[in-house]
Parts: C-alpha cells; sequence; structure tokens
C-alpha cells in the first residue's frame, strides 16, 4: 500500500488509547448531584445492578427435588439440553455438544437427567412423565414462570426502594439511585446542608470520601489486574482476558465507589434472603449502567456479585473481544472487524467519531459510546397489565390426516389455557375472556380460524374450554381433511377484568347474542403464534393505551418497522382485535416466505400459492436499500 492510500484511509493502526477515551471515570460531584431528586441517566452517583440466576431451569429442577446443591443435573425439551447445571459441567456436558444420555449415564451415573412437565391428555396439569413424546405430549414450562414471579416478588419486597426491570425469565435490572442517595445522607449526616462558607453554593463539590472496606461485598473487579498466566482457573470464559499492567497503587475511594458499596450491600442481602427462602443462587454485576451490570455479572460465577468500579472500567474493556458486545456480533461485527483489521474494544478506541459515522452512518454513535462503557438507557419497571389474550399452540410433528385427531390436541391446549386463566384470576378474580379463537395450519400455508363468544364462568375449566373447542373444530374442519395439518392453536382474546355487577348479564348478552358473530365467523381469520420447540404459549398486550382509532387499528411490525392497518374500521373491538391477530398473522406469513425465497425459490411458489378462500396478495412496493447501519442487520 502506497503512503498516499495510507492516508485516505480513516483507520490509523492499532495506537494506544489515552484516558481521555474514559474521560468521565471520575466526575466532580457536588452538593447538587447528590440532594437532587432526579437527575436520570446523567446522574454521576447513577447504580445500577443486574441478577441473574445461576442455571435457572436446573435450579427450579432442584428445588422441585430437593437434590443437594452438589447434584450434577441436567433438563431435557425432547433431545435438546436447555439447562446445565454447574455440578454437571464438569462432566463436560454441555448444549453445543449432542447428548448421549446412554452414555454419559453409564460414565456418570449420579447424573439426573430430568425433561421438563408437559400436558398430556386428561391430565389437567402438566406433569413429569416417563414416556413424553412430542407426538402425544405438549411442553409447559408455566413451572419455571412461576418460580420466576416468586423470586422477583421477594427481591422487591427486599428492595422496595428500587426500580426493578425484568429482563427475562432469570434476570433483572435494579436502580439503585434513589435507596444508595438516602443511605449515604443518613451515614453522612454532614453532607445533607451545604456549608455556610462553600464558594459555589450547591455547586460546590463534596468533601474527599472516608475510606471504604469491600471485605465480603462480592469480587472488586481490579484496577490494574493480574497477567493472564496468574489468572485463577474459575475465571469464567465470559470474561476478557486483562492485559499486563503496571502495579500502581489503589487510586483513593470516590463518592461513587461509596454508592457502588452501599449497593453490593442492598443487593447481597437480598440475594441471601432469595437463597436461604427460596433455594436459589444468583449472581450480580454492579456498575455505573446498565451495559456495565450485565457484563460484569458474569465476571465470577456461580453464586457471587461483582463490583465493577469506574477506576476498572477501561481496562476491563479494552481487552474484550468487541464482537461478544450484544449487536456487535453477526454482520455488523465482520464488517467493523474487517473495515478496521480490530478484534478488541481496544482496538477500536482510536477511531474516531467522525471516522465510525463516516463509515457506518450517524447511528454508529451508539457503538462509539459502547466502546467506551457510556449506556444511557433507563431501568424501567414494567407495570402490571392485564394481558388481552392468552394463546396455546402446537406445531405436530406428525399431520393430522383425520378430523378425529384433532380433539386430543384441544383437550391438551384447553388444559393449558384453563391453568394460565385461572393462576391470572388468583390475582384479578374477575377476569373473563370474551372469545375463544381455534386456528389450523397446513405447513407454511396461512391458516384458518373459527372464533365464538367464551360467556362468563365462575370456574373455568378443561371440559369448558375442550367442549367449545371440540364445536370450533368440528365448524372449522368438519368430518375430514383434504390437506394435513401441522399446526394447532387454541387462544382466548378479549380478556378483560369485568364489573361484579356486570359479570351475569355480560355472559347473558354474549351467550346470547350470536347470530352477527355466527356471520362473522363465515369469514376465516388468521391466528398468529410464534413456535418454539414446537410448543408455545404468549400473551398479548398490543392495543391497549391506544388514543386513537388508527392507532388501535394497527400494529407496529418489530421486524421491518412498518405500521401495519386494518383496511377497514372494525364495529366493535372484540371483531378488531380478532382481525388485527389476523391481520398479524398475515404479515408473519409475508416475511417467512421472505425468508424462504433466499433459500428455496420453488418453496416461495408454494407458500405464495393463494389458498382457496383467500384474496390474492398484493404485490409488495420494492424496499429502498438500507443505509449506514441499518444494512447490518436483517429486516426478516
Amino acid at each position: 500500500m502506497s503512503s498516499s492510500a495510507r492516508l485516505q484511509t480513516p483507520w490509523k493502526g492499532k495506537a494506544k488509547a489515552t484516558e481521555q477515551d474514559f474521560a468521565d471515570l471520575n466526575p466532580t460531584i457536588t452538593y447538587r448531584h447528590l440532594l437532587a431528586h432526579n437527575l436520570g441517566v446523567k446522574d454521576p452517583l447513577r447504580v445500577i445492578a443486574l441478577c441473574d440466576s445461576d442455571a435457572f431451569y436446573a435450579a427450579c429442577e432442584m428445588v422441585r427435588l430437593g437434590v443437594d446443591k452438589d447434584t450434577p443435573l441436567v433438563v431435557l425439551q425432547w433431545d435438546a439440553l436447555i439447562a446445565i447445571n454447574y455440578p454437571a459441567r464438569k462432566y463436560g456436558i454441555s448444549r453445543l455438544k449432542k447428548l448421549n444420555l446412554k452414555e454419559v449415564k453409564e460414565k456418570h451415573p449420579d447424573l439426573l437427567v430430568v425433561h421438563v412437565a408437559t400436558y398430556k391428555e386428561g391430565a389437567a396439569e402438566p406433569g413429569y412423565w416417563d414416556d413424553v413424546d412430542t407426538k402425544t405430549h405438549k411442553v409447559s414450562l408455566d413451572y419455571y414462570r412461576r418460580e420466576s414471579l416468586k423470586i422477583a416478588s421477594l427481591f422487591k419486597e427486599c428492595l422496595p426502594d428500587c426500580e426493578i426491570e425484568k429482563a427475562s425469565i432469570d434476570e433483572a435490572f435494579f436502580d439503585f439511585t434513589k435507596p444508595v442517595r438516602k443511605i449515604m445522607l443518613e451515614r453522612y449526616p454532614y453532607l445533607a446542608q451545604v456549608p455556610a462558607d462553600a464558594r459555589n453554593g450547591v455547586d460546590t463539590p463534596l468533601p474527599p470520601p472516608p475510606p471504604i472496606q469491600w471485605d465480603g461485598l462480592g469480587h472488586v473487579i481490579p484496577i490494574n489486574p493480574p497477567p493472564p498466566d496468574e489468572i485463577k482457573e474459575e475465571h469464567t470464559t465470559a470474561s476478557p482476558v486483562p492485559e499486563k499492567l503496571e502495579e500502581d497503587e489503589d487510586p483513593p475511594a470516590t463518592w461513587h465507589d461509596v454508592a457502588l458499596l452501599i449497593a453490593a450491600e442492598l443487593m447481597d442481602k437480598a440475594r441471601e434472603q432469595v437463597r436461604v427462602t427460596l433455594g436459589y443462587s444468583t449472581s450480580a454485576g454492579i456498575a455505573r449502567n446498565k451495559f456495565l451490570a450485565k457484563l460484569s455479572a458474569s465476571y465470577k460465577k456461580p453464586n457471587s456479585q461483582s463490583i465493577l468500579r469506574n477506576q476498572a472500567i477501561p481496562q476491563y474493556l479494552r481487552p474484550m473481544p468487541f464482537q461478544k458486545i450484544r449487536f456487535l456480533g453477526g454482520k455488523l461485527g465482520n464488517a467493523i472487524a474487517e473495515e478496521f483489521g480490530a478484534s478488541t474494544v481496544g482496538d477500536l478506541l482510536s477511531i474516531t467519531l467522525d471516522d465510525m459515522q463516516n463509515k457506518f452512518g450517524e447511528e454508529s454513535i451508539w457503538i462509539y459510546e459502547v466502546l467506551r462503557g457510556i449506556d444511557r438507557s433507563e431501568v424501567k419497571e414494567k407495570k402490571s397489565t392485564v394481558n388481552k389474550s392468552m394463546l396455546a399452540s402446537k406445531n405436530l410433528p406428525k399431520p393430522i390426516t383425520n378430523a378425529s385427531e384433532g380433539f386430543h390436541w384441544i383437550r391438551v391446549l384447553a388444559a393449558e389455557l384453563a391453568l394460565r386463566l385461572n393462576e391470572a384470576r388468583e390475582t384479578s378474580p374477575n377476569l373473563w375472556p370474551k372469545s375463544l379463537v381455534l386456528h389450523a395450519r397446513k405447513g407454511y400455508e396461512a391458516g384458518r380460524s373459527k372464533q365464538a363468544p367464551f360467556p362468563f364462568t365462575r370456574e373455568v375449566t378443561v371440559d369448558t374450554i375442550a367442549a367449545a373447542g371440540d364445536k370450533l373444530w368440528k365448524e372449522l374442519v368438519g368430518t375430514s381433511l383434504v390437506t394435513k395439518v401441522t399446526s394447532v392453536q387454541l387462544a382466548f382474546t378479549g380478556i378483560e377484568t369485568a364489573e361484579p355487577g356486570q359479570r351475569s348479564i355480560d355472559g347473558f348478552l354474549h351467550a346470547g347474542s350470536n347470530t352477527k358473530r355466527q356471520r362473522d365467523d363465515e369469514n376465516d381469520t388468521q391466528f398468529g403464534s410464534v413456535a418454539d420447540n414446537n410448543d408455545t404459549v404468549t400473551t398479548d398486550n398490543s392495543g391497549q393505551g391506544q388514543s386513537s382509532n388508527l392507532r388501535a387499528s394497527s400494529f407496529v411490525c418489530t421486524r421491518c418497522d412498518k405500521r401495519i392497518s386494518l383496511p377497514s374500521l372494525p364495529t366493535s373491538s372484540l371483531e378488531e382485535e380478532a382481525q388485527l391477530v389476523a391481520l398479524r398473522q398475515e404479515h408473519d406469513d409475508f416475511h417467512f416466505a421472505q425468508e424462504l425465497a433466499k433459500e428455496s425459490p420453488e418453496d416461495l411458489q408454494s407458500v405464495s400459492t393463494p389458498v382457496k378462500g383467500y384474496p390474492k396478495k398484493k404485490k409488495r412496493r420494492k424496499e429502498p436499500m438500507p443505509l449506514g447501519i441499518e444494512k447490518f442487520f436483517s429486516r426478516t
């Protein structure tokens, strides 16, 4: 490469980054910062934690079975491993490897192998059966969901002043900023008043904090990590390999360190309460924002917590493979690695913001910031709302070719809906689904649905739902099938909280007003699902809180970010909900057809063939080519 060509490239080589790349690690904290009520994500005393349950599904089964914490255990869903506890990992068992149960059991007879609970016909609740078969059973993850709610509830009880955002079934973010500020003022009362001789009033910096001790609060990630050959074996693969640095004295504590210390104390007590009360071990990461809290949570596992001080951020991030960071893998990560010849965060720190944006678009500012440990996202507690629908579905490994075979799956799905609705009624006794929807689908073609009013009953049983579902199946399928049914779904829609004085009359009204509904049922609708290992249960809050008919009669597709609207306004909210569900499924089918087109034009042709009774789809306008960083993410 010529010298002139090198001057034109934005890449400046793997120059050593300076501390200016992390210029906000020790901000000046004033009385205003401490005494302010809410400074949001810009608060220099902000403290966020991420708490993750260790090998959660496996831990749930250990609690259920009452086995010792050192017992090796794995959890199966059909032939797939979905959880491996830490004792079993010592045997070299991994989800990346195909498990030969017979060989593993012969080699390790103490290994417990548990299949997740399943529904089967005739059982009102899921159970642990010896004869599980995907051809007759349906997976249930309800037990894990209930245990997750118990853990979340106990954390909320232990940390009432924290904002808590449930991130997944086994992890949550905690914003400790508010309770930490309160405790700081209690421990250091001299900070509650601005000194009379303060030169800049409330904008005067706080006096230096006293020395602090981290003993017993977990692993404090070192500011100057040891050389790689001194790293202990228990250091997890999720943690970066540190660089060799000169030995320096630990810098004096900052007020943000004090905030981290207090948060670590609170989190440690809450985690211990969860362990003692419910039997679940957890691992936590505590840092100044969500991104760093999640990274530090995996620093040492299991049953531990790690604290990332501001001063330790640079050396923690620099050696980390940047493609391990969320959203920086895949196509985008490969493009960045190829463009700049980089593999670690440190390799990219000398790339200026202008250079990054010139190559990957203005949106790439978030890449520039996350490489420097900056994350502006808030911890938002998801307010409890009534789910508008409940869906149970089964993708069938053996298609239904005889209509009578469908009644088996109707009862299996009815059991799941009955359990979920009755559980929801424990907290909201007046919950009432307005209608029951049955959907049957052939392969990847558009399916057909039937729905009927579901009158209010004080106790929803499997028999009640199955009887209504059987009627819908007869109306939808008849006595014989011309095509094979590969997916069956049963759903409640229009779930609302009925007023006590209205429940009985509403039941009569909906039970008796079938004329219009029967006319509507003549026009088949579609009901969508998200398939996961053949079995799916979903809840949907779509349509809540909309302020206009336009928004209430439409939805935004998460794949293409477009708002999809109904062609005409429905005459009732129940009809509107059913039509929206149908519209969602049709739009999902379009995206699926796009995916097939990339692999097999013949398959796309079969999917695109109109099903009898359905209108032909309009030709889609050609989408403009995405620009900047957007082109590195799949639209499907």
